[in-house]
């Protein structure tokens, strides 16, 4: 008996396989494993893609969570094909079942070095210039600021100030525009 024949038989007789490869031995375990993604591993992957709602990256690591699973109890299972599926397939659901559980379960993470570059905007430059023109607005005559307010304030038409005001629209014309120089004049002023 040749020494390479010796070997194989003491190997196959510790529960060891060729792996098919001629580099060396298997074990028993690796060799299931190994049939197990031969045969069942793109129809697992399209099983656990579909239940991961398409998520790639997702469904690989169930796989191979899958298939960790089946080596570690790889004396347990039961070598039918049938049988083999059905555990595969209940493996993987119910990783993808507790993946979702803890998704759900804890808030998802943020990266807060975005956050620190989003531009909250300054409004005191805005509110500077409110306070300003109701200074301004102030400084007028009564009769001009409520020109000014119907019209502008209120965007009302030049009749509809007219009638609120109880004067004729060409007053109320005459009144905005004087409004207006002297608001003009007044922020032109203020700034200087």
């Amino acid at each position: 008996m040749s020494r390479r024949s010796s070997s194989r038989r003491g190997a196959a007789g510790t529960g060891s396989v060729l792996d098919g490869s001629g580099d060396g031995f298997l074990d028993k375990d690796e060799a299931l494993v190994r049939m197990i993604h031969r045969d069942f591993g793109g129809p697992l992957f399209g099983h656990v893609l579909r239940l991961t709602g398409n998520d790639r990256q997702w469904a690989e690591d169930v796989v191979q969570e899958t298939l960790v699973r089946a080596w570690r109890n790889a004396d347990r299972l039961d070598r039918e094909p049938g049988m083999l599926r059905a555990w595969l397939y209940t493996v993987a659901r119910r990783i993808v079942i507790d993946g979702r559980r803890s998704l759900s379960a804890r808030p998802r993470e943020v990266d807060v070095a975005p956050l620190a570059l989003v531009p909250v905007p300054d409004r005191s430059e805005q509110a500077l210039s409110a306070m300003v023109v109701a200074d301004a607005l102030r400084g007028l005559r009564a009769e001009h600021r409520e020109a000014l307010e119907e019209t502008y304030l209120r965007d009302r038409t030049v009749n509809e100030a007219a009638n609120v005001l109880g004067v004729p629209p060409g007053t109320v014309k005459s009144r905005v525009f004087y409004a207006l120089r002297a608001l003009r004049r007044a922020l032109r002023d203020g700034e200087g």
